[in-house]
């Protein structure tokens, strides 16, 4: 297909295939190693967008198409930590699989010795978690460190409670 000026123009599934290699390639240097998809799909849109807005007359596309598509993964990857610090999780591993167990289950007895033998802090994190209904963002102001000091702590707590729990 030609424009008026007798340009080729190309169809927008053209240029998404040219442009495939270079989403691929900000998703790597973003280190983003999880749901690739919405990440990919976030990049796409993002260079269908620049592809509408661009004008010749400024420049070349590739370096615009680069922006637009790191920018709009940024963004997500905003949106999804914001999202993480205000929402916690229900699905951490080993707590919700025992917490559902009436007392007397051995998973019970075995999840309340294990938390027997937690530091307090890391008592307090399942109170304030679990208890509580805390968001990251509030255990990270109640503990005085950052959301992802926060991530951290809980990691190496449910790590320390599955050892103790013998997983």
């Amino acid at each position: 297909m030609h424009d008026r000026k007798g340009f080729i123009v190309l169809e927008f599934e053209d240029v998404l295939m040219q442009y495939e290699p270079m989403i691929s390639h900000s998703l790597r240097k973003l280190n983003i190693y999880r749901d690739h998809e919405q990440y990919r799909q976030a990049g796409r849109v993002a260079l269908w967008q620049a592809w509408t807005r661009f004008d010749d007359d400024k420049g070349d596309f590739t370096p615009f198409a680069y922006r637009s598509i790191r920018g709009a993964m940024l963004d997500e990857l905003k949106r999804e930590s914001r999202f993480e610090e205000n929402v916690m999780p229900t699905t951490d591993d080993v707590l919700v699989f025992f917490i559902g167990g009436a007392e007397g289950d051995n998973g019970f007895d075995q999840l309340h010795d294990a938390i027997e033998q937690l530091d307090p802090s890391e008592k307090k994190f399942i109170q304030w978690t679990f208890l509580e209904g805390c968001t990251l963002a509030e255990c990270a102001d109640r503990f005085g460190i950052s959301v992802a000091g926060v991530k951290k702590r809980r990691e190496k707590m449910l790590k320390k409670l599955k050892g103790l729990m013998g997983e």
